[in-house]
């Protein structure tokens, strides 16, 4: 596929080769092929049971893969590699009695960490003035957020995080949306990130990947899910390629032609008059309508339901 072509001319962080993953009554993860590039916020994105899960945990060494290979920033050498990467999976595994303080400090006994970074991180995920208010009465944005704080301790380099805005309401989703942009922004941290939520992560993502029944189907930038995408005038008519030699003439250059229909990417506001247009240079035309290719429909299309 282009897409992961593309992505090889870039420095991987995380590179996957027929990565699998069986149980004994499933094949979790088929033979997945990953590309995550440095700098990326990449959307691993699949129907709840898709094998998001189970890849990740493969990929930090949590779960043992049946067969295949994985590479972290260009080294087969796992054990130091991963060092290098903080994570969220699942949910986050904090201790309810203890202050987010306290949550860090005992986190920090294991990835490094001193006072005064615990301090600067949790402010940098907005967790500095709580003061003794125990974890276990945070809201879920602000306990996904102390998972997110415990994952930098150690100042990875990539972050993987599983889910991290599900069952959030739209203000916890805003906070979480915002952290990861600034994370990546200021901190130049690379994300793998999985989700079913599609309207959400496309605010972010910088490249996707898209997962069905434990197979990745497609690898895909943000900016060529875009130009995918776009909307347009498609039309159905009795000779295409005529079609498109009127429109050329006239001036909509930007069409292409899939099947028993041509899209045209321009003229959205002007399909009247590219309907007269066709029709009065001898085009019979048996459907011509604006279509909305939108990324739920796109994503839904590669998911094969």
């Amino acid at each position: 596929m282009q897409e992961v072509k593309t992505q090889q001319t870039r420095e991987l962080v995380i590179e996957t080769q027929a990565l699998s993953k069986r149980f004994p009554n499933k094949l979790a993860v088929n033979a997945m092929d990953m590309h995550v590039a440095k700098g990326a916020i990449y959307g691993l994105i699949g129907k709840n049971g898709a094998g998001k899960t189970t890849a990740m945990k493969m990929i930090l060494g949590i779960i043992p893969a049946t067969s295949g290979e994985v590479a972290l920033f260009g080294s087969k050498d796992l054990k130091s590699q991963r060092t290098r990467i903080g994570s969220l999976i699942e949910n986050p595994g904090i201790y309810k009695n203890c202050t987010a303080f306290e949550n860090m400090k005992r986190f920090s006994m294991i990835a490094g960490g001193t006072d005064e970074e615990i301090r600067s991180l949790l402010a940098f995920v907005g967790l500095g003035n709580v003061g003794s208010k125990k974890a276990g009465d945070f809201s879920l944005g602000m306990k996904q957020r102390l998972g997110i704080a415990i994952s930098l301790l150690g100042n990875p380099e990539l972050l993987v995080l599983d889910e991290p805005i599900n069952g959030l309401d739209p203000a916890g989703i805003k906070e979480i949306r915002d952290l990861i942009l600034k994370l990546n922004g200021e901190r130049g941290v690379t994300f793998l990130i999985s989700s079913h939520l599609l309207d959400e992560l496309g605010k972010i993502a910088t490249d996707y990947g898209i997962i069905n029944d434990g197979k990745l189907v497609e690898e895909i930038s943000a900016g060529e899910l875009a130009e995918r995408c776009r909307d347009g005038v498609r039309v159905i008519a009795d000779d295409l390629e005529k079609a498109a030699a009127i429109l050329s003439q006239n001036g909509f250059t930007d069409y292409v032609i899939k099947k028993k229909s041509l899209l045209l990417h321009e003229g959205v506001d002007r399909s009247a008059d590219i309907n007269e247009l066709l029709v009065k240079n001898g085009v019979r035309v048996s459907e011509l309508y604006v279509h909305n290719n939108g990324f739920e429909e796109y994503f839904i299309k590669r998911l094969g339901r």
